[in-house]
This record gives C-alpha cells, structure tokens and sequence, in this order.
C-alpha cells in the first residue's frame, strides 16, 4: 500500500512540476541535410520491387565491387592496430607522423613546401567544416558560400550563428563562380569565401585562371579563402586539379580534405584543415590559435587511422587510381550521352571531375511532377532509383546524380531513368 501510494503521489507531482528543458530549435533547423532528404527517399521505395534499389545519391561508392579500397590502406590500418603504438588518446592536433605525411603529399602539387605544424588532423572533413565555421562565427560575420554547393556548410553556419550570402556558379560558364556576385555581396563583415574544387555537386574543375581570378578577388576583399578539395585529384576530364593553396601568396587559404573520396573510404573518417599561409597572415590574425582551441575541445579520429595515414599515402601505386578514373570516365560518358537523349533533361555541361553531376529537369515536358523533390520521390517509389534533388543543393529544379557506380548498375539505372520520363512525358 505504501509503494502505491508513493507511485501515485509522484504521479500527481510531475502534473505540477514545470519542466525547464526542451529541444533546440535553432539545431533542428540547422539539421537538414543531404542524409536526411536520402532516409526520406528511401522511406518511399516500394517494398514490392524485386529490382535492387540503386544508389545514385550520395558520394559513397563503396558498395559496388570495382570502388573497393586498396588492399595497401587496409594492410596499413592492420599494422598500426598490431603495433600496440597507437590504443592511446591521440594529441588533440593529430599525430605527428600523420601530419608529416598529409604536409608531403599536398606540397607535392604546390611550389612550395608545407610543414607538419600547418596540417590539422579531423574526423573526416565533415569535422574540417565545423572547426573553420565555428573559428569564423563571431558577431556580426558573414560568409560567401556558393550555390549550388554543400549543405553542411549552411548546416554549422546556421548553427553558429553566422550569416550566409550565396554567390551562383554558372552552368553556362562550366560552373564558374560568378565573380561579380561576389563583390556585390562582401562587406566590411564578410569573413570569408568557400571555393569546391573538384566541384561537389557540380562536377566542375577549375581551371588555373579562374582559381587565380577568385584568389586575386578575395584578396581585395581582404578575405580568406576555405579551399574544400575533398575530391582533389578525382578528375576524369581535361582540366588538371590546381590546388586553391598555389594561390596562397595572393590570399591565406585554408584547404580542407580528406583520404575519404580519392581512396574509397568515407567511413575511416579521416580528414585535415591545412593553413596554407606563407605570409603568417593567419597567425596574426588568430585563425591558427582559434583552429587549435576549437580542436581542443572536439573529439578526435581514431589513433590507430592517423598512423596508418603515412604507410597509406606513401605506398598507394598510381595503378589504383588509375583503375578508379578509368570507371568513372565511362560512366561519364554514359550518363552524358543518356541523360542528352532525354527531352526532359538537360545537362550543361559534360563533368570533369569528382563523383556527382547537376542535371536540370524541364518541368513543363512532364506530367504529375510538381518539383525536383516530388520527382525524386516518384523515381524511388516506381523505379528504385535514389537521386539527390536539387534543392537539398541550393538549386530548386534540378537533381545531382552520381556517376561513381559499377557501369552495370549506372547502365540499369539510367534505363528504369528513361522509362520513368517517358511515362510521366506530357502526352
């Protein structure tokens, strides 16, 4: 009777008690993102189908057989788990041979030479994108961010408080960063630029001269420039990958990256902030410090995959990349020329690089279909086909297909693609 008592006496207490917590809403409308709008696409697949459902969404190719890592990082990984060396805390700005390692192998494609105190170790470049957005939010700042681009990056904006101002890259001009529209929008508050090269979600590849043009706008701006080359060196077109940090004489760039894309390992989680700075301008100005604090305060990718990084950079042969681009340039080639053939499509430019191209939808060719995300939801009900729509980019209308598949599988998926538009074509 007593423990009834008591249970019913609390029961009549929690009516009266004011709870003073609740969830933060300023989170929740930072949180859409790439992942979220993909769950939902998923949700909508018929259970019905007996076709395998085809991933053409996401930036992760891992599960078709040809973009399998090379046995040389898993060997790598193997040996820093059995040397016993690396169970421990790593230090907060990563281990020293790793930064070593990624500071050697970035140089290799500048004319000047990194150090290992300029590299900062992340958990992915996800992480790389938090700690430069939660350095430059102080009151009052804004950032330039390109659109379309990636949400992650008006994610932790939103989060920390800082304003957005988009600039548009121009289908028309390969992709190219409207320059004019930069201008228009930097002011006295403006902290810093994003550049994508190779381009997530368009497929671009900057050519050195525009890379200069944005450098030498930045610097009268008197901006920094936030250099996301996470698909550096993923080129299947004629432009040659330029790193932003060449230009680092002109402007202090801070690249961010990671072994995620190029090796075929976006789970290891393994990416780096690099302050390419020859004129220490980001010392004097505390961008460094701040970089340091904030990893202070973060957590850390596993130990035992920054010592494997050195062995993994260091013994990776040019055939395994090379057996990479090869795919991907033939999976070009199909998509551009299927995706021409389509009256309700249209894609402007032919991709150069990364995994992902932008492909427009002609709304009015089409029955039933109000927008790119009611398209999407439609093409992974009826066809079990995930593509990413536009608007999860900035760009309301179109959709971002990706193209590193198993040829097999892109060929199959672009046929259930094509019926799916002739069925919906207006009669």
């Amino acid at each position: 009777m007593a423990a009834m008592d008591m249970e019913n006496n609390g029961d009549n207490s929690d009516h009266q008690i004011k709870w003073k917590f609740q969830g933060n809403k300023d989170l929740n409308a930072a949180s859409i993102s790439v992942r979220g709008i993909l769950n939902m696409l998923v949700d909508n697949l018929d259970k019905s189908d007996q076709r395998p459902c085809i991933m053409l969404g996401r930036g992760d190719p891992t599960e078709f057989p040809s973009f399998r890592t090379t046995p040389l990082a898993v060997d790598a990984v193997t040996d820093a788990l059995r040397s016993f060396n690396f169970n421990s805390y790593a230090p907060t700005v990563g281990v020293l041979q790793g930064r070593r390692a990624i500071a050697k192998y970035l140089s290799e494609d500048l004319s000047y030479q990194l150090l290992e105190e300029d590299v900062y170790l992340t958990s992915g470049c996800t992480q790389s994108i938090e700690i430069i957005i939660s350095v430059l939010a102080r009151p009052g700042a804004n950032i330039l961010l390109p659109r379309p681009g990636y949400p992650q990056y008006e994610a932790r904006a939103a989060y920390e408080k800082l304003e957005v101002r988009h600039f548009d890259l121009v289908p028309e001009k390969d992709w190219e960063v409207d320059l004019d529209s930069v201008e228009a929008l930097a002011d006295e508050n403006t902290a810093a630029i994003v550049i994508i090269n190779p381009s997530n979600p368009c497929g671009s590849v900057f050519k050195y001269q525009h890379l200069k043009k944005i450098a030498e706008t930045a610097r009268r701006l008197g901006i920094l420039v936030i250099a996301d080359e996470v698909y550096g060196h993923l080129v299947v077109g004629s432009n040659p990958f330029v790193p932003m940090g060449e230009f680092a004489s002109l402007v202090p760039v801070v690249t961010l990256g990671s072994i995620s894309k190029r090796w075929i390992v976006p789970g290891w989680r393994l990416g780096w902030v690099v302050t390419n700075d020859p004129t220490a301008i980001l010392r004097k100005t505390g961008i460094v410090e701040s970089i340091k604090n904030c990893l202070n305060i973060t957590s850390d990718t596993p130990t035992f995959i920054q010592a494997a990084v050195p062995q993994i950079l260091e013994k990776t042969n040019d055939e395994f990349f090379s057996k990479i681009i090869y795919i991907m340039r033939q999976a070009v080639e199909v998509l551009y020329e299927t995706v021409a053939a389509i009256p309700c499509l249209t894609c402007p430019v032919k991709p150069e690089g990364s995994m992902a191209v932008m492909v427009k939808l002609n709304l009015p060719l089409l029955e039933d279909i109000v927008d790119d995300l009611d398209f999407c939801l439609k093409l992974a009900k009826e066809e079990s086909i995930i593509f990413l729509p536009g608007v999860a980019v900035g760009l309301k209308n179109w959709v971002r297909i990706t193209f590193a598949a198993e040829l097999v599988s892109l060929e199959d998926a672009l046929g259930r693609l094509k019926a799916f538009c002739q069925r919906h074509a207006k009669k």
